[in-house]
């Protein structure tokens, strides 16, 4: 796979907010539409805990990444927005699930919906905007669209469970954690690409290459969002070395654990497997990452994926929609040093 230059000096001016102003009426739209659905005429807890997620300041990528494949395409009609607000609905859903199965106190640098209200409340309205995104998503009258993101919703609760069993056990290798990335974060990017390029019944070569660009963008985005953890970044509301303590065996572990000799391998049995840490853990995992230079060849491998994501663009018609896409493959990587 040839690995292209990024040029991570333009990629730092925040791609996806030029992105957003490109399509700030659809958004809009998709802005009005979310607040429209996520009401309950009987529930109001319900839009209280979406709108604490949904209104935390989230760039709302994906449901710009349904926007901009239907508008690279040509799309006219209206049902992208219907398609957008799909899109983000399911990604709420599973960040509410995700934070009471994880047990985190902090999503975008707030308190999470689980630790503001409780546990129940958060898987309930999480399964409520399930429904509602299942709702929308028949809006556009297109079979093929309801396949795509009703098989990305069974894909990422998959992945979601697969992730349980695989991330603490030190036979978990590149290929099962690849398998957990795909399901659990590249399948709604994915789909999200995908659905703008059916919807604007694009050519087949065009739909297979938006899918290719959001599988490819989704790895990425989740590979760098894993070297995060242990790197570091103001732009996240991550602390460091969450994942190791919620003992969660993501890539720049496998790569150190491939490369350690017994003594360090006990250390992983002990803090991943076990969950026996000690004060000092985090820095001795981040010493041994450091030591095999596993947090660097993990940016060398999310960079592949974006020049794949980037390569899969050109089979688009050339225009400053697919420029943005582009630039966002290249950002997604920068937000690493």
């Amino acid at each position: 796979m040839g690995l292209e230059k990024v040029d991570l000096e333009k990629a730092a001016v925040k791609p996806h907010e030029k992105l957003a102003l490109a399509l700030a009426p659809e958004l809009d739209a998709v802005n009005a539409l979310i607040r429209e659905r996520m009401s309950s005429k009987h529930a109001p807890r319900i839009p209280e805990v979406t709108a604490h997620l949904i209104e935390a300041g989230g760039k709302r990528l994906r449901p710009m990444l349904t926007l901009a494949a239907a508008k690279a395409c040509g799309y006219e009609g209206p049902y992208h927005v219907h398609l957008a607000a799909t899109v983000e609905f399911i990604h709420t859903a599973t960040l509410l699930h995700d934070d009471v199965v994880d047990e985190s106190a902090q999503r975008r640098g707030r308190p999470t919906a689980n630790l503001l209200w409780d546990n129940k409340s958060s898987v309930l309205v999480g399964d409520y905007l399930f429904a509602r995104a299942f709702q929308l998503m028949t809006d556009a009258d297109n079979m093929r669209v309801l396949q795509i993101l009703s098989n990305a919703s069974a894909t990422i609760a998959e992945g979601e469970v697969l992730q349980l069993t695989a991330a603490q056990d030190l036979k978990t290798d590149e290929s099962i954690y690849l398998q957990v990335v795909r399901g659990k974060t590249a399948a709604l990017f994915s789909a999200a690409t995908e659905v703008g390029g059916v919807l604007a019944e694009a050519d087949e070569t065009v739909v297979k290459a938006l899918f290719d660009y959001g599988d490819a963008l989704g790895i990425s985005f989740q590979i760098v969002d894993d070297l995060l953890d242990y790197w570091g970044s103001e732009q996240t509301g991550k602390n460091i070395g969450d994942d190791f303590r919620e003992r969660k065996l993501t890539l720049p572990l496998i790569k150190a654990i491939a490369k350690g000799d017994d003594e360090e391998r006990a250390f992983w049995v002990r803090t991943i497997e076990k969950g026996k840490q000690e004060e000092g853990d985090l820095d001795h995992a981040i010493a041994l990452l450091n030591r095999h230079n596993a947090l660097e060849d993990t940016r060398d491998v999310a960079l592949e994926w974006s020049a794949r994501a980037k390569d899969a663009l050109k089979a688009l018609p050339n225009g400053e929609i697919v420029e943005m896409l582009s630039d966002i493959a290249d950002y997604v990587v920068a937000r690493v040093r």
